[in-house]
């Protein structure tokens, strides 16, 4: 459908534009590479649509503005570690008064109190821990799912994504057997003697994998999100529930990007009943956290595992985990920045922006889908929403979605570069959502002029 030799010129042309508009950031670029490999902290912040990345100056609300001097809307938002906005004022002013008065002491504060107050009074949880990131709540509860169980293989999706954690870099190969995904970089063992991968949506598949015995936890998100948004089936928790309940396995679920569909994330919009709830990025406004919720049982059965003359060693752990800084942070924005009438406001832009992007693919004629999660929405390159993983992966464009990326980077707004994923924050306004719409719309035109 997409006129190939045509997506190249236009390609072309617009890595020119980005060039010519951004000399400050290929200057700062050229002295990162002296240093870092890919010139950027994190390898992974390479995989953006220019020939360098833009280098932010500063950020604030849902927009940054580069060393260049160009102003963005931000519909990455940090792929949900801003969700809350750049620098929300409450968790500024927060952590601000607080700083002078200690940052880390390995002791609790009253701060940690209202945090894990507001995570029960959310998700319905009522006992918590907290760490640095989601990625070390991910991987703390799979380390007490295995004590508790006495099991050592751990479930999770195809194409899942819950940060960092070994057990989550599998696929499934053609007969079904878990396998290394792809540039899987120095897993510790093979994954297939950790990881059971089963299809999302695939209740039979997750039967089979729970009747082997040897599985401690099924890990999910609640909708798939980093493949492109991949929504559940009708009943398909409620199924997911009663297996593990069978089976004697561990449900842990990880919100970190579903907290997008609400203030207490899929788990309280849906009524979902986890043994074990992960999130982090977003409810601490920016600022590194990460928690994990239990519920009583496990929270009893957690107390026990490891005896108080061991409990620095045991595998749980983290200097910095529960600073005060994190906590703060995160008391305030769940207080004042991620409130319930934040996310009536979210949601609805949400629903704008995805109206917006349908109507332009309708407009031009082509077969591609949008899908929607709260103040989350995506548009993927395939006629028909993904049933699992496998068929998001299968609808992926490298080549078009770089275009697209680029395009929309070079009139001033930013998608998230993973897939084209767009993101609310209370700060975002319909302004800013309409500025993508045209821009999109345009786009199109160019790309399927006659």
């Amino acid at each position: 459908m997409v006129d190939r030799e045509r997506l190249r010129r236009l390609h072309a042309r617009e890595r020119e534009q980005f060039v010519t508009n951004h000399p400050r950031s290929a200057e700062l670029f050229a002295r990162a590479a002296e240093h870092m490999p890919h010139g950027v902290p994190m390898s992974w912040m390479a995989k953006w649509p220019g020939d360098f990345p833009v280098f932010v100056e500063s950020a604030s609300g849902a927009h940054f503005t580069d060393a260049d001097g160009i102003d963005y809307v931000d519909l990455c938002l940090g792929d949900t570690g801003a969700m809350a906005g750049h620098s929300p004022a409450e968790t500024v002013a927060a952590v601000t008064k607080s700083l002078p008065h200690g940052v880390t002491t390995m002791l609790p504060g009253a701060a940690a109190i209202e945090v894990s107050d507001e995570l029960s009074a959310r998700f319905g949880l009522p006992f918590w821990q907290f760490t640095l990131s989601a990625t070390d709540a991910n991987r703390h509860a799979i380390r007490y799912a295995r004590a508790l169980t006495g099991r050592g293989k751990i479930v999770v999706h195809d194409f899942c994504y819950h940060g960092s954690v070994d057990e989550a870099f599998a696929t499934r190969d053609e007969s079904g057997r878990t396998v290394n995904r792809r540039s899987n970089i120095g897993p510790p063992v093979d994954t297939a003697e950790t990881t059971i991968v089963v299809p999302f949506n695939d209740i039979g598949a997750l039967r089979t994998a729970l009747a082997t015995g040897d599985v401690a936890a099924v890990l999910i998100e609640p909708a798939l999100t980093n493949i492109g948004i991949v929504l559940p089936d009708a009943g398909y928790h409620d199924a997911v529930r009663e297996l593990c309940t069978r089976f004697g396995t561990l449900l842990i679920i990880d919100e970190t990007h579903t907290i997008c569909t609400g203030p207490g994330g899929y788990t309280a919009a849906h009524a979902l009943s986890p043994d074990l709830l992960v999130i982090g990025k977003a409810i601490g406004g920016g600022i590194p956290c990460g928690t994990f919720g239990m519920s009583a049982e496990v929270a009893a059965r957690v107390e026990k595992v490891v005896a108080l003359e061991d409990i620095d060693v045991g595998g749980i752990g983290g200097t910095l985990a529960g600073n005060t800084l994190s906590m703060t942070a995160m008391a305030a924005t769940l207080r004042e920045v991620l409130t319930p009438a934040a996310f009536e406001r979210m949601i609805p832009l949400g629903e704008r922006w995805a109206d917006g992007v349908a109507a332009g693919i309708e407009r031009h004629g082509l077969p591609w889908h949008v899908t929607r999660l709260g103040c989350r929405a995506e548009y993927g390159f395939s006629p028909e929403l993904p049933h699992d993983g496998a068929e998001a992966a299968a609808a992926d464009d490298f080549e078009l979605q770089q275009f697209l990326h680029l395009y929309a980077l070079n009139r001033g707004i930013l998608l998230t570069p993973f897939h084209n994923m767009a993101l609310m924050s209370p700060a975002t306004t319909e302004a800013d959502v309409d500025a993508h719409t045209a821009m999109f719309d345009a786009c199109l035109a160019e790309l399927m002029a006659p």
